[in-house]
């Protein structure tokens, strides 16, 4: 199995290569310096606060004795994404948000930056997969559909289990938003394609370019397959109905990002005003890499105020840091264009601003749809699929589904998802889940 990331699906000249890495990796002095700041707390909160269990004191502890191999596996054991997860990880609101520093109104313990020093290069390397110990093949065979972050830990940890483990991506680049998606100053779209090529190199089969419901029948994977993982994602950018918004300078951020990162040749070299329109983690991240790709004026609208929008706290301060500015209380009533070019965005209230660039991050669709073409499967209103809380199983007892498409949001929480499914989809199997977790994670 390959364990070099495929770059060469990423073209050259790339915008999200102007944005560099805004936390770089930790030298091996500053990684030990930082380690041994940390207390080793019993019953460690940072612990309660990661979604995924990781045992963080343990894994910082072997980075201060210098022991990297045994810190990685620490990691993986329980977050096999853990090098994509210490890069974009809201550690300010999780496990460094928890670390007990902060009472003390003290620096936290760094523990991102830790983590990404303890994976970062067995994962680039190509030998993280040699940290793990994988079961015997055990002739069960699983689908997962879609290759975003859920998908990828429930297809690693069932491939450790000894499971056949088949990745469907409509994309011609697995990864999802890791690779579409993640702010470039966080982590720019080879990470992504490493974390892939780990996750092949455990065993997983990746059949790029296929959209089950057009390529492949779901039909056709629940017979060809013991168990199925849905972990699709979510849909395309929700628009405005509104005059003015279909033409060129109104786009989806998401859809926005996606091409930054991965468009040959896509630049900005028009744009000198820009807003956003939204109050997400979506809406910040899409503003910040407008104002850090210099645009000079960067312009956040939110229908509400400061206090209700759904997007980090943090993440807006480093984002008025970088020069954008938070209009509040503003609804958009009308794109002002001249001669087809738009020129600004009119409010309700009469107030105009400027832009040659209009993003909107006001939400995605669902692919709710595409879970209830498998046969017994249950939605909600919103479009939702229905799913047991505690192991992502749906009303078909075939199918499993986690990630964005149930409500998620995080890449952390979409790996937790997936392990969740892997456990439950082995015991649906049969298979014996092996030291209480989904693989053995061995005592170095």
């Amino acid at each position: 199995m390959s364990v070099t990331p495929d770059v060469r699906i990423l073209p050259d000249g790339r915008l999200e290569s102007k944005l560099a890495d805004l936390k770089p990796v930790y030298t091996d002095g500053e990684a030990i310096a930082e380690a041994n700041r940390c207390l080793y707390c019993h019953d460690a909160p940072c612990i309660a606060a990661c979604p995924t269990g990781i045992d963080i004191p343990t894994f910082i502890r072997k980075i201060g004795t210098e022991n990297l191999r045994g810190s990685a596996r620490t990691i993986l054991s329980a977050n096999l994404l853990g090098y994509s997860c210490a890069r974009v990880c809201p550690v300010e609101v999780l496990c460094a948000g928890a670390c007990v520093y902060n009472a003390w109104h003290r620096t936290p313990i760094a523990i991102g930056r830790l983590q990404r020093y303890a994976t970062e290069r067995l994962v680039a390397s190509g030998g993280a997969a040699s940290l793990l110990t994988k079961a015997p093949a055990n002739g069960k065979r699983v689908a997962c559909v879609g290759a975003g972050p859920a998908s990828l830990a429930c297809a690693g940890y069932l491939a450790l289990e000894g499971c056949t483990v088949t990745v469907y991506e409509k994309r011609a680049v697995a990864g999802g938003l890791n690779v579409t998606g993640v702010a470039p100053y966080k982590m720019h779209a080879e990470g992504g394609l490493a974390e892939v090529a780990f996750i092949r190199s455990l065993g997983v089969e990746f059949r790029t370019g296929v959209e089950v419901g057009r390529s492949i029948l779901p039909e056709r994977l629940l017979k060809e397959h013991d168990a199925v993982f849905l972990g699709c994602g979510l849909g395309t950018d929700s628009a405005l109905d509104i005059p003015g918004a279909h033409g060129e300078g109104v786009t989806g951020a998401v859809g926005w990002i996606e091409r930054m990162k991965l468009e040959r040749g896509f630049g900005l070299a028009e744009v000198k005003h820009a807003v956003v329109i939204g109050g997400g983690n979506t809406a910040i991240d899409a503003a910040r890499e407008l104002a850090r790709l210099g645009v000079p004026d960067v312009a956040i609208l939110y229908r509400r105020t400061e206090a209700d929008m759904s997007g980090y706290k943090h993440e807006l301060s480093h984002a008025r840091e970088e020069g954008v500015r938070l209009i509040e209380r503003a609804t958009p009533e009308a794109f002002v264009r001249e001669d087809g070019a738009l020129r600004a965005v009119r409010l309700a209230d009469g107030r105009e601003f400027a832009c040659e660039l209009a993003a909107l991050a006001i939400g995605q669709g669902s692919l709710g749809s595409l879970a209830s073409a498998f046969a017994g499967v249950k939605t909600d209103a919103r479009g939702r699929v229905e799913v047991e809380a505690l192991t992502g199983r749906t009303s078909n007892p075939k199918l499993w589904v986690g990630g964005d498409a149930t409500g998620g949001e995080l890449v952390v929480t979409a790996v937790q998802d997936g392990k969740r499914a892997a456990r439950s989809i082995a015991r649906a199997l049969g298979i014996a889940e092996r030291d209480g977790a989904a693989m053995r994670a061995g005592a170095e």
